[in-house]
């Protein structure tokens, strides 16, 4: 079935679909303000009168090309060009301010290589299985497992943990205005008819990562170009093997986590990265190298990140249940074609299942080729002043994000985010717990409301169902280990 698989996509028309897909994929991965969601919705229209195949290999392309450009912009800018990217900023960042972006580049390159690879073989040989696992999470485990991402919160706060409780708070408290998805209420909407929608992920995540750092180097007066990143050489692939050579564990757990969470529909890479940069800084040696400029950071979030997209492929094909929004516009793909996702896809139109894996598999391999091609050339953007390349990319973050939703409100909200981006940064607080916040603060406040429905307002049921049961008893073994963590913390500070 692989050879018919390969046998459909190796000719000329497949193979030019799936690099021009993976090219403009990691255009507007790479660049903050567009998404792999507006690549498609704009390109979608010209498959209508392509083949299946000819269309698939180009959605497959774009889909692997964004889940990995925005390690670029994160690595090179300290601002992720998507939302599956946040965590690639923790350690790429700090690692090209010391002059190694290009290994920094290159080992987030190999990692999402490989860690898309992995999600491809458990969506080619566990795709069923893993379906059903995924089909028995209902609201009380959705809610369980949201609810420990959020407790890892103190996790990724460094030495300041409450600090990065009170971030949070702040991201999910800006999270919830707008219109109760529950019951239509409006909250905290003062009246403003555009808070009714809320404020959306991408203009928030912008805005708290790119607004603020251009606020920073304003107020610091950076003329950029002249640190140790201008005069660093690239050689081979940017990395030696000594460098990765321990990385096996951190690899196989990210990709594996990456995998089962993109299985989880509305939670994806955004979730699935931090969730994998966490697990690497407890289960690493020295955690406090983290968020210094480490590899295992960079591994960890661009495997997992890049396995969710073979992950999210697994309820659609199976199921027809799309994992996050790029897998719900390729339903409207399918649809156009005549092609129904679901369990009788398998034996129904075969051929096209199997040659959406062979596209997947060269899309990947264009992915590397194309990003190590270019990793000289985006190494050299960091000789550039920020205060030329800044405002330029502000322009584009701004165009980017009206053009998700046509909303002149969401440029606002960039510049809102903006300044309490920077406002928490000149009082020390973190800014990825104030995104984590905002992501998982809504799934929580959902999945908890339809649980209560779902018991009748008992509580008993979260213990009952196993997989809720763990997940809940993990978030309390969490939330002590970090209480006793801080009460040691202070002890050796006094002593």
């Amino acid at each position: 079935m692989f050879v018919l698989g390969f046998s459909a996509i190796l000719h000329p028309v497949p193979i030019l679909m799936i690099a021009l897909g993976v090219l403009v994929g990691i255009i507007f991965g790479s660049i903050p303000g567009l998404t792999g969601t507006m690549a498609i919705a704009m390109l979608l229209p010209l498959t209508f009168s392509m083949s299946a195949i000819d269309s698939l290999s180009l959605l497959m392309g774009l889909y692997i090309g964004a889940a990995s450009g925005g390690l670029i912009s994160a690595i090179l800018l300290r601002i992720p060009g998507t939302a599956s990217s946040i965590a690639t900023t923790f350690d790429g960042y700090p690692m090209a301010q010391k002059g190694e972006a290009g290994k920094a580049l290159g080992v987030a390159i190999v990692a999402s290589f490989l860690g898309g690879f992995v999600s491809f073989i458990l969506l080619f040989f566990l795709a069923p299985i893993t379906a059903d696992i995924a089909v028995k999470f209902g609201p009380f485990e959705y809610f369980a497992l949201t609810f420990f991402a959020l407790t890892l919160i103190s996790t990724i706060s460094g030495d300041t943990p409450t600090k990065g409780l009170i971030a949070g708070l702040i991201g999910m408290a800006l999270s919830i205005v707008g219109i109760s998805p529950m019951d239509g209420f409006p909250r905290f909407t003062f009246g403003i008819g555009e808070l009714s929608n809320g404020l959306s992920l991408l203009p928030a995540l912008v805005g708290l990562f790119a607004i603020s750092e251009l606020l920073k180097v304003v107020k610091q007066g950076d003329k950029g170009g002249n640190g140790p990143v201008a005069q660093y050489k690239i050689k081979g692939f940017g990395f030696k093997f000594s460098d990765v050579k321990n990385q096996g564990g951190n690899f196989v757990r990210s990709s594996l986590i990456g995998s089962f969470v993109g299985i989880l529909p509305g939670l994806g890479g955004s979730t699935a990265n931090i969730l994998s940069y966490i697990s690497a800084k407890n289960a690493s040696k020295h955690p406090e190298k983290f968020g210094t400029g480490i590899v295992d950071g960079i591994i960890a979030s661009e495997a997992s990140n890049n396995a969710a997209v073979g992950g999210a492929l697994i309820p659609l094909l199976t199921l027809g249940i799309p994992g996050d929004t790029f897998t719900a516009l390729l339903i409207g793909a399918f649809m156009i074609h005549g092609i129904t996702p679901g369990p009788l896809l398998f034996s129904t139109n075969a051929s096209i299942v199997y040659a959406l894996f062979a596209a997947l598999i060269v899309a990947n391999i264009f992915m590397i080729i194309f990003e190590y091609g270019g990793m000289r050339f985006f190494v050299k953007l960091l000789q550039i002043p920020k205060h030329y390349l800044f405002p330029v990319i502000i322009v584009l973050c701004i165009v980017g994000s009206f053009g998700l939703n046509n909303r002149i409100f969401d440029a606002w909200t960039i510049l809102l985010f903006g300044v309490i981006g920077y406002v928490l940064s000149r009082a020390n607080y973190p800014l990825a717990p104030v995104i984590l916040g905002f992501i998982l603060g809504p799934m929580v406040e959902l999945y908890f409301r339809r649980s209560l429905q779902m018991s009748e307002g008992a509580f008993l049921p979260f213990l009952q169902k196993p997989f809720s049961a763990f997940f809940i008893i993990l978030s309390i073994l969490v939330i002590v280990f970090s209480i006793i963590k801080n009460i040691n913390s202070k002890k050796r500070k006094l002593s």
